[in-house]
């Protein structure tokens, strides 16, 4: 399984459950079965793409999309899936920030690619499951990564940091984002434990390079700095 987090805004419990279940390969999927908790859930920017319902109880998808979008400047990628398939209400959800926007009912094939294309196109999915920046190159499908073609171990949260800071280079990069995303929200560890694995992260790095591309930006976070 990949380090990708999959949002899936979706009242229809049993459509949610089924979509998730074939998107789980790609990494770990959360579902959200109203349009309020869907948006608050996003808020928290960790996941990698979500699947949005238009139709949905507490707040409509269009509204959480432009909330993502102008009120958090959100940008992960926001694939609309439902049943509203007039040319108006596909205007409106690219106009609120939609990348994709495929309609019900669907083929879940043509759902897995889409969702595949999205993830490449931002960088969070690399061809034939390879990542590259920089001098840093990750293999997702056997976990193992290289810094100018030399090997460096790096145990799983080690290795998943080091992921989620290549598949958002040059941004800041909050530390209880970090947390959320790699212990998830109700884990009993403390938010101390970010530190540690970034110490240990950064010491594994220095031995293979010069510079330090992870910046600590006093007060807000992490930064994975690419050259120009």
């Amino acid at each position: 399984m990949q380090n990708l987090q999959i949002l899936i805004v979706e009242d229809d419990i049993p459509l949610a459950k089924s979509i998730a279940s074939f998107l789980e390969p790609l990494g770990d999927v959360t579902i959200a079965n109203d349009g309020l908790t869907g948006q608050q859930m996003g808020q928290d920017n960790i996941y990698d793409i979500a699947i949005l319902d238009l139709m949905l109880p507490e707040k409509n998808g269009y509204d959480v999309l432009k909330h993502w979008r102008t009120e958090d400047q959100i940008n992960f990628p926001v694939l609309i899936l439902t049943a509203k398939d007039t040319i108006a209400d596909k205007v409106q959800g690219f106009s609120n920030g939609a990348d994709d926007y495929l309609t019900k009912p669907f083929h879940r094939e043509e759902l897995l690619l889409r969702v595949k294309a999205l993830l490449k196109r931002t960088g969070h999915l690399g061809d034939n499951n390879q990542l590259t920046v920089g001098p840093f190159h990750a293999d997702l499908s056997n976990h193992t990564i290289t810094i100018n073609g030399e090997a460096v171990q790096l145990n799983g949260k080690e290795y998943d940091l080091l992921i989620y800071f290549l598949q958002n280079p040059d941004i800041i990069i909050t530390k209880d984002q970090i947390f959320d995303r790699l212990w998830g929200f109700d884990s009993e560890t403390t938010l101390t434990v970010v530190e540690v694995y970034m110490s240990n992260l950064r010491k594994k790095i220095k031995k293979a390079l010069t510079n330090q591309p992870i910046k600590t930006v006093r007060g807000v976070g992490y930064l994975f700095e690419t050259e120009d």
